[in-house]
């Protein structure tokens, strides 16, 4: 966004302070709530505590979410949510979008000027910004910073659970929730469609079935591809487990690094571009273990209560990776200081995150492996 953008868009912002006030009215029951959220499909399935947490405590409310045209997919048949809307257009374009939602209340839960703008400028009564603390994030612009001024604000503590701290933000709408849990639905013909592919595939239940995502959305998250290789032939020879390898078109290179450097013997199953979103989250909850880097594969496990390990490489452990029994974290050994941050995965020493993802080993995360229940 140009800088002359910048500065009209707050000349708006103004000029309905002045008519109207800043938007921190006191609601005990909105009607219309919109979650604003322009992350990406990991981010986005951690934010949805959010969702249930509004329709907990507000059964008859309207919950939208606006985010990426790209994540609608992700929230389809999410029985949280009445409506998705994309951020797209231009700023009058988005307000007037905003205006025919009638929406009286909303929380900005990614740092994001145009979004929060826009949504004060189309005239909603409680809007809700953060603020970072103990910490520092690139999209916490000065334009944001003055924008936020105009609503209530609530701190976003980092390297703390970003689950929580997202739950934080409804405190002022009168909603005190610590329920992390994640929630993602399908479609029955998606779910019908995965256990077709099973049957075709003639996978077996008995053995362990471990989904493996070579991918990283991020690459500076990246692991190498023959080390994923290296971790299906031992869980193969190992458990005799199935082994689907998961990813989109964006990861067809490694997968296919990944698979050429399998050893002769290592049987595996190549998904990678074959299924849709609605198909992969069905996909998704029908595996024993997903094994990843930090991305969207594990958190779309989480939500279904599928196990993982997440190789976190540069991520801060104690932000965003899943919790829990059934839930391993794989961490740099050694490590000081991560590099990347859920509020900050834009600015970082780009040879130190390197370093601290390829300093995770093969070992390392076979061990992991073994130490979960698998099927005989």
């Amino acid at each position: 966004m140009s800088y002359l953008s910048k500065i009209g868009i707050l000349f708006l912002c103004v000029l309905r302070f002045i008519l109207s006030g800043k938007s921190n009215a006191l609601l005990h029951h909105p009607k219309r709530f919109l979650v604003f959220h322009s992350g990406k499909l990991g981010d986005l399935v951690c934010a949805t505590p959010i969702f249930r947490a509004i329709k907990k405590n507000y059964p008859n409310c309207a919950v939208v979410v606006m985010g990426r045209t790209l994540n609608r997919e992700l929230l389809n048949f999410n029985l949280d949510v009445d409506k998705y809307t994309a951020y797209e257009g231009s700023f009058f374009a988005l307000v007037r979008s905003i205006r025919d939602l009638h929406i009286d209340a909303a929380c900005i839960a990614t740092l994001n000027f145009r979004g929060l703008a826009a949504i004060y400028v189309a005239g909603v009564s409680l809007i809700v910004s953060l603020r970072v603390a103990g910490g520092w994030s690139p999209n916490e612009t000065k334009s944001y910073r003055l924008a936020r001024c105009l609503t209530k604000i609530v701190e976003y503590r980092m390297g703390k659970y970003a689950s929580l701290e997202n739950l934080r933000m409804l405190k002022p709408f009168g909603i005190v929730s610590e329920d992390t849990t994640k929630h993602l639905s399908f479609s029955d013909s998606a779910r019908n469609k995965i256990k077709q592919f099973f049957q075709e595939q003639r996978i077996i239940e008995l053995h362990p079935i471990i989904g493996i995502a070579p991918g990283a959305g991020n690459k500076i998250k990246q692991w190498n591809p023959e080390k994923f290789a290296a971790v299906a032939d031992s869980v193969y020879d190992k458990h005799n487990a199935t082994i689907l390898v998961l990813g989109s078109s964006s990861d067809r290179y490694e997968a296919e690094r990944m698979i050429t450097s399998l050893a002769p013997s290592t049987k595996i199953i190549n998904t990678v571009s074959l299924f849709n979103i609605d198909e992969l989250k069905a996909c998704i909850s029908m595996l024993d273990i997903v094994v990843s880097v930090d991305s969207a594969t594990i958190y779309i496990a989480e939500a279904f209560g599928v196990a993982t390990v997440d190789i976190t490489g540069p991520i801060d452990e104690r932000e965003q990776p899943p919790i829990g029994p059934r839930h391993i974290v794989v961490t740099p050994p050694h490590r000081t200081h991560p590099q990347l941050f859920v509020m900050n995965a834009r600015v970082y020493d780009a040879d130190e995150a390197r370093r601290q993802v390829e300093s995770i080993t093969i070992d390392m995360v076979v061990q992991e492996i073994n130490k979960m229940t698998l099927k005989p």
